[in-house]
């Protein structure tokens, strides 16, 4: 029995049709779910950089916090035993700063200051106990020449700092740094002999460090530490984390084959890697992971790490499986379209469909689709106007990514409090300020300001009427100041303010008022006012340094001064 050509032709209509819509279907989804996997990637390497620099800025201010305290003066005049009837309240001062710091950062374990002569004894110590912070009887005291972060820091140069290897801390009497994963952040204490005559140490809880950097991403994301020889020092299992420390192996190369490349034993050592695996604590589940290793530039570490992000691969795939049914749909409602309309409709649809595919192709390639007969009224146009939907969720979801991206940038670089710009950032600033003043010969004055009364206030009435205050004081500062004026919460109640014109005495002395002015004005909490003052210090380029770390030391003595004669 023969066919009339129209069958016959709508027949072959009919199957073109179906294998044309089954291949829009398929290769969409594999476009969107290869897109997907892609963003996801980039997307957890980003966050991987991003903690990595959050790492790295934060290593450097604890950096900056153990290097403020060896240029501190008391500790020098404590370490020197120049006026026995000074020690004891330069000691009680030099507690008080230290316990200061240890409220402001939660991951410090411990602050010693610890002298060069008598075997390293420990002159001052402040330890995080269980929820209280203590000052260490002088009977108490431990001698500590034998540790490397005592011995190898008498060594360093003024300023130098030294950190040690991440380790379990197996000191007795370490309270709640004990038998707990740490750092050892340290620098010398020179006389005016230009001797070193002690050091600084900041015991640092280097998992709370990290879960701080970590607290706002995403939770199904796992975070991984090693060091650069792949021992994990941070592990979603407890187990492998410090291993080594009990005799055992557990390794980041074993775990993640590919991360062999981070590591430093590698012929051609890469600064990241992209890698799956099967999750060994699943029988069906796989995870996608990105790892980072970047050196630590500026700062003279023992070790250096290599991190780590992970995801689970269905929650990367779940929008792609969506997609996947929503194709399935439309895919299986024009096959029965085109069944019914072949003879019909078949040159209209041989035309349209090879279109789709084609640019369906070209997305899967480039990531772009062109032109779409999106115009027509039947079930072609609704797939071609699905394809760009399907195009257009994509894109959202890399645009939301790259949103979060920024946001994560903005926080690496601001003060979550206040909005004001952190160290890092104004350290940045500073760098920039002072190269154009060197290469215009221009000057410029750095301010130094300190709250008087703010931890009264504090003990008073509670942290949220200190976060009122500092909240408060930032405002008025950018009400203050201008707009080429830069001012940045560096720490605790510790605020600095950079001005790079009309630097004279004049100008200086104004701006000094104005702001001395404003900080002491009522600042409104509940049913009462708070009131606190400022001890302003000023330096200026070049008089009183031409580096940024001179003039911040400058102006942080200008500052005490200030402070003192009140």
């Amino acid at each position: 029995m023969k066919f009339p050509i129209a069958w016959r032709l709508g027949l072959i209509l009919v199957l073109v049709g179906v294998l044309g819509v089954g291949l829009t279907g398929y290769f969409a989804y594999q476009a969107s779910r290869d897109q997907l996997v892609k963003a996801s990637e980039e997307r957890l390497l980003t966050e991987t950089r991003v903690l990595m620099r959050q790492v790295t800025v934060a290593l450097k201010g604890i950096v900056a916090d153990v290097r403020l305290l060896a240029q501190h003066p008391q500790a020098e005049r404590i370490l020197l035993h120049t006026n026995p009837g000074f020690q004891a309240l330069a000691e009680s001062n030099v507690a008080i700063l230290f316990e200061g710091m240890m409220v402001v950062h939660p991951e410090y374990f411990q602050i010693r200051l610890i002298e060069a002569a008598n075997y390293g004894k420990e002159r001052i110590r402040v330890d995080r106990g269980m929820g209280d912070i203590l000052r260490i009887a002088s009977a108490d005291l431990q001698e500590k020449g034998h540790y490397p972060y005592v011995f190898d820091t008498l060594q360093l140069a003024p300023g130098a700092v030294y950190i040690s290897r991440a380790s379990i801390n197996h000191e007795a009497g370490a309270h709640a740094g004990e038998e707990r994963p740490s750092l050892q952040v340290a620098s010398p204490v020179y006389g005016a002999n230009n001797k070193a005559i002690g050091v600084i140490v900041i015991n640092v809880d280097l998992q709370g460090l990290f879960a701080q950097l970590a607290v706002d991403l995403p939770p199904e994301l796992n975070l991984y530490l090693a060091n650069v020889s792949g021992d994990f020092l941070i592990h979603p299992d407890p187990a492998h984390s410090f291993a080594f420390d009990r005799g055992q192996d557990a390794h980041v190369q074993e775990e993640f084959p590919d991360t062999v490349a981070l590591l430093h034993s590698s012929g051609h050592r890469k600064n990241s890697v992209v890698t799956s695996k099967r999750d060994p604590s699943a029988t069906t589940e796989a995870i996608v992971a990105a790892f980072i290793y970047q050196p630590l530039e500026g700062l003279e570490a023992e070790d250096e790490f290599i991190l780590g992000l992970s995801q689970p691969l269905p929650s990367v795939l779940a929008q792609s499986e969506r997609l996947a049914a929503d194709t399935l749909r439309i895919v299986l409602s024009i096959s029965a379209l085109a069944i019914l309309l072949a003879i019909i409709l078949a040159r209209a649809l041989v035309r349209p469909l090879n279109q789709i595919v084609s640019e369906v192709r070209r997305f899967s390639t480039d990531g772009s689709i062109g032109v779409l007969p999106t115009a027509r009224s039947d079930e072609i146009g609704e797939l071609a106007l699905s394809i760009e939907l399907m195009e257009a969720q994509i894109h959202k979801q890399i645009e939301d990514m790259q949103e979060q991206q920024n946001k994560l940038d903005h926080m690496a670089s601001h003060d979550s409090l206040t909005g004001l710009p952190n160290r890092r950032l104004f350290l940045e600033r500073l760098d920039q300020a002072l190269a154009r003043a060197k290469r215009h010969e221009k000057q410029l004055a750095l301010l130094f300001i300190d709250l008087d009364g703010f931890k009264v206030i504090n003990d008073t009435h509670g942290h949220n009427a200190g976060d009122i205050v500092l909240q408060a004081v930032a405002q008025r500062l950018r009400g203050l100041l201008r707009e080429t004026d830069t001012a940045a919460r560096i720490g605790g109640d510790e605020f600095v303010v950079l001005i790079e014109d009309s630097c004279d005495n004049a100008s200086i002395d104004s701006i000094v008022r104005k702001v001395q002015a404003g900080m002491s004005l009522p600042i409104q909490y509940q049913d009462i006012e708070l009131v606190v003052g400022g001890s302003i210090g000023v330096a200026r380029y070049p008089e009183d340094g031409t580096t940024a770390s001179t003039l911040i030391a400058a102006s942080d003595q200008a500052m005490y001064r200030c402070k003192v004669k009140k």
